[in-house]
């Protein structure tokens, strides 16, 4: 169900004058919500750890450390935005407009950490609390295991490390393309199996994520037979 993210406002920012600087991107020129951003991905970190903390008594910190990234990142912030509403709001420059600024990710993730900021200002910390918490609640009822938050490079080290098995080995086999659209093919070696994988990516990290995730599947089809 589509929520309007102005009605989870409190009045007092809804109908204020610092919405329109939330929700004004600095290509427009004027007060923009550089600023507010800032402060709303100070109070966002806060409210979700706390939300987190009390909600999993018995997890580690590192299982709330991955699940606080996953949840404020800026995928999680972007459909956030989407799903309230607030790309057509926004306040964008002509160009940037054009480029097709408001279904940018990172745009639309800075408006909604710019109206947490604003709501803090304006209406102070249990305000931010409520509307974070209001944003994110179908999130935190139906919150992922911390498990599958690791990436798969931590995941493979782990499952050999639990077999006892010797680390993978990465290596870099060919980096082709022009400088700004790099493609990189990567090998993870696994030398107790005796058997590697290969990967691609546009980064040497994403290529080496691309091939252990390869090599996690592969080890779960030997294990399956």
């Amino acid at each position: 169900m589509s929520r309007d993210f102005r009605s989870l406002l409190p009045p007092a920012v809804r109908d204020g004058e610092g919405i329109g600087q939330a929700l004004t991107h600095r290509s427009a020129g004027g007060r923009n919500n550089e600023r507010l951003e800032f402060l709303g991905d100070a109070v966002l970190g806060l409210v979700i750890a706390d939300a987190l903390y009390e909600q999993l008594p018995e997890a580690p910190e590192g299982d709330l450390t991955r699940l606080r990234a996953a949840l404020v990142n800026r995928e999680s912030l972007a459909a956030l935005a989407r799903e309230t509403g607030l790309e057509g709001t926004l306040n964008l420059g002509q160009g940037e407009r054009k480029s097709g600024g408001q279904r940018r990710d990172s745009i639309l993730a800075d408006a909604v950490e710019a109206l947490i900021g604003v709501t803090y200002r304006e209406a102070g910390m249990q305000a931010a609390r409520e509307f974070t918490l209001a944003l994110y609640a179908e999130r935190l009822q139906d919150l992922p295991s911390a498990e599958s938050l690791k990436d798969p490079k931590t995941r493979l080290q782990e499952q050999l490390q639990g077999r006892n098995a010797d680390l993978p080995v990465y290596e870099v086999l060919e980096v082709a393309g022009p400088d700004h659209q790099r493609q990189f093919t990567v090998a993870v070696h696994l030398p107790t199996q005796g058997w590697g994988q290969r990967g691609q990516g546009s980064s040497r990290r994403r290529a080496e994520q691309a091939a252990a995730e390869a090599a996690l599947k592969r080890l779960q089809q030997v294990q399956e037979q």
